[in-house]
């Protein structure tokens, strides 16, 4: 029986019993009580159907999922999300149900899954552009094309941003290495090759074997030898499928031509040509010359004019006695990672979906019901050849978090929460319309007290994460080599496109973050670290 039809019959149950005072009072009792109820049912129905909305979402975008991608465990926590949706949930139910079925079709999309369309009567030209994601079939094709020297033709760039907003010569010193890297003809007896596996002690974070090649392409460029590198065992895992599968190409484009990898593994099997320095391997080189060898000079000294632009302890750092060292990791990490594979692609557009799917899917049914607006797509010159090249939209200005703590503490002063929420407000002082982060971090206690925040609007990857102190080689073996892999990618490049960043430059993974922004267009940005490279 509906609440209203209760009410219906009290009343007419009271007339009858009736006109005494006491009665009156009674009735009056009753139906006062009536109303509470009445209004705390509301109260919980209202809550129970916000609480299964917020699943139901995570549920229908994790459904659709790639099985290689990590899309899944991409999650977005908002405490002023949640008091929006509470305060709009009556005037915005309908609308709600469109943004879930949007998101889900791009999802479906992101698969290349045309039954779950099908079912609704639709195609895929009638799903309205995602602004948040990218063709990647096509944008690979291009990349590659890109990377392929081909005569009397320029060389290929992914340079963003003037020469203001990069390190000095970026530009530069990455088409230099570039063609140090492709050279024309790789059957020419005088190219000599440097061969190498990245390493694989557990004791080796992401970071860590990131590092290490940055200082074995140094020896090649020193040496002028084509690096090419062999087995990636962080990519040996059923998500790289085929010739990519533990390969470093199954995320980013080689580090050399096809052609010069052949000539090299053909040249690796001849004694002769170790004998005479035609290859060399890593087992030619000590630890101390690979780490901390000396970097590449072809560019004269670039760092000693870089503008200081990362502050700690409240202060600008000028000079310190690695500034040849960033400066050279910084331009190898863009070069490793200049071009991203389709398979990386997928990967961050099953982020984006996942982590920002919702509020694109807004914006996009501002302009109408998208079911009941289809229009046949015809794709102009001007959409082709200019805007295609736009980066995907994320919700703008973010600061990049990342918490660096766990066994860390051995290497450097981790610092809490706290202390990075402190200079994420000096940020915001600074602009005020700033209020989304996107946090990284191995800990669970660090995911936990973010919520606290509520001024702050966080993403973050949904994934089991550190309980105490146990070792990073612990921790990644509990989850898994592909996810193990693919999360902290995400996370890396993510924060590598934010707006802002705070992080601790004691931490090798935020220091190559540091140096991915710094060729990338965001110097001017600034870097706000809770402590200093220890080396420093």
């Amino acid at each position: 029986m509906s609440m209203k039809s209760l009410n219906r019959m009290v009343s007419e149950k009271a007339l009858k019993l009736g006109n005494s005072f006491p009665c009156q009072i009674c009735v009056v009792g009753i139906l006062c009580g009536i109303c509470f109820t009445s209004l705390f049912l509301a109260a919980l129905t209202s809550l129970g159907t916000f609480e299964l909305a917020a699943f139901s979402l995570s549920a229908s975008s994790s459904a659709f999922l790639p099985y290689n991608s990590t899309s899944h465990i991409i999650h977005m926590v908002s405490s002023m999300d949640r008091k929006l949706k509470w305060t709009n949930k009556a005037e915005k139910g309908d609308n709600d149900d469109q943004v879930k079925l949007l998101v889900s079709a791009w999802d479906n999309l992101v698969l290349n899954n045309e039954d779950f369309l099908k079912k609704l009567g639709m195609n895929k030209s009638d799903v309205p552009n995602a602004p948040h994601l990218e063709n990647c079939e096509v944008i690979s094709r291009v990349r590659e094309r890109l990377d392929t020297r081909i005569a009397n033709q320029s060389f290929p760039t992914w340079i963003t941003g003037g020469d203001e907003q990069n390190y000095p010569l970026t530009r530069i010193v990455q088409s230099e290495i570039w063609i140090h890297q492709h050279p024309l003809d790789c059957e020419n007896e005088t190219v000599k090759f440097l061969v190498v596996d990245w390493e694989t002690l557990p004791i080796y974070g992401s970071g860590a074997q990131i590092t290490e090649m940055t200082g074995l392409l140094a020896i090649a460029i020193n040496e002028n030898r084509v690096l090419v590198a062999n087995h990636y065992n962080r990519a040996d895992h059923d998500g790289c499928r085929g010739s990519s599968r533990g390969r470093w190409s199954c995320y980013f484009l080689p580090e050399t031509s096809e052609e010069c990898r052949k000539r090299a593994f053909a040249v690796v099997r001849e004694k002769e040509a170790w004998e005479s320095g035609t290859v060399t391997g890593k087992q030619n080189y000590s630890s101390k010359v690979i780490w901390a060898g000396p970097i590449p000079k072809l560019w004269g000294k670039p760092w000693s004019y870089m503008k200081p632009t990362t502050e700690i302890n409240g202060s600008l750092i000028s000079k310190h006695r690695k500034m040849d060292r960033r400066w050279w990791r910084a331009q190898a990490v863009r070069y490793l990672m200049r071009f991203q594979t389709a398979y990386t692609c997928g990967l961050m557009n099953a982020a984006r979906n996942t982590a920002f799917g919702k509020e694109a899917a807004e914006i996009v049914l501002s302009a109408g019901d998208w079911r009941k607006n289809k229009k046949k797509k015809v794709k102009t010159e001007i959409e082709e050849q200019v805007w295609s090249n736009h980066k995907p939209w994320v919700p703008r200005p973010m600061l990049s978090v990342h918490v660096r703590m766990g066994d860390k503490a051995c290497e450097m002063r981790v610092a809490a929460l706290e202390e990075y929420m402190h200079l994420a407000d000096r940020i915001k002082d600074r602009f005020p319309e700033l209020n989304k982060i996107w946090l990284s971090t191995e800990m669970k206690e660090v995911v936990d007290k973010s919520k606290d925040y509520d001024h702050w609007r966080f993403y973050y990857t949904e994934v089991a994460r550190q309980v105490g102190n146990k070792s990073i080689a612990e921790y990644e073996a509990s989850l898994g080599r592909e996810t193990s892999t693919n999360y902290p990618l995400v996370n890396f490049l993510m924060a590598s496109e934010a707006d802002f960043f705070v992080g601790a430059l004691g931490s090798t993974w935020c220091f190559l973050i540091d140096g991915m922004r710094n060729t990338g267009g965001k110097v001017m940005s600034g870097y706000l670290s809770v402590n200093k490279d220890r080396f420093w």
